[in-house]
């Protein structure tokens, strides 16, 4: 159920693949979950009926595939050089990113609650707060202020998340609110880098939020879908593996 939730909507392959089972335990337990209205089955899988993360704690998202995020994170960290100005997206693995930037000599400008609490007593990093409406459940901050206020950035490149990527490599979103959020950190960066764990290639949301061409670099796990990166890498971008 925390899959379907984090994606939106997902496939029966796609949660076997995952999860680690065949394809007709994944069916048996939607058709089960579809009768207690927990989610909504459709064919080939199954897709959450409201918002992905609406009831779905920060702290629950953050426990799932922990080594994998720390891995990618590590690897974010070694593109940063000390100056940048950077932009940290919302999510788990950005908040990972975070905490290993503390002490150095950068400008972190985020939408992130979670970033903000990793950075803020941290006396080296220049740390800008984008302002908006709090999204409590995800501690994250959307909306017209938000995206006005990214008008006024320049960064040197972007991190950024995820719900998943498709196998023709468009990245895709399950959260309305965010999309534009991300669209506009994208127009503000020099370089957008994205992160994203292996367990996301291919991945599903119901929302697009931009084309592998606009994506420079990917950082993701050993185990990624090779068919997606292969995709991703033939409009330009960099796959790095952590």
């Amino acid at each position: 159920m925390r899959r379907v939730r984090l994606s939106g909507a997902t496939s029966v392959s796609d949660l076997a693949g995952q999860l680690g089972v065949s394809p007709s335990t994944i069916r048996r337990d939607l058709e089960v979950l579809d009768r207690d209205g927990t989610l909504r089955r459709v064919r080939g899988g199954a897709c959450a009926d409201a918002d992905a993360d609406a009831d779905l704690p920060f702290a629950e998202v953050a426990a799932l595939d922990e080594q994998d995020k720390e891995a990618v994170a590590v690897r974010a960290a070694q593109l940063v050089r000390d100056g940048d100005v950077i932009l940290l997206d919302i999510g788990t693995t950005t908040m990972r990113l975070a905490r290993r930037l503390r002490g150095r000599r950068v400008t972190v400008i985020t939408s992130s609650l979670a970033v903000f609490d990793v950075l803020r007593s941290d006396p080296a990093t220049e740390l800008l707060l984008l302002g908006g409406l709090v999204r409590r459940t995800y501690h994250s901050l959307v909306g017209v202020l938000t995206e006005e206020a990214l008008r006024q950035v320049c960064a040197d490149r972007v991190f950024l998340g995820t719900s998943g990527v498709r196998p023709d490599g468009q990245l895709v979103d399950s959260t309305l609110a965010e999309v534009p959020v991300k669209r506009a950190m994208i127009a503000a960066a020099g370089q957008v880098v994205l992160l994203a764990d292996r367990h996301k290639f291919p991945g599903t949301g119901a929302l697009r939020v931009c084309g592998p061409e606009d994506v420079d670099v990917i950082v993701t796990n050993e185990g990624a879908d090779e068919t997606t990166l292969r995709n991703c890498a033939a409009t330009g971008a960099e796959v790095l593996l952590a």
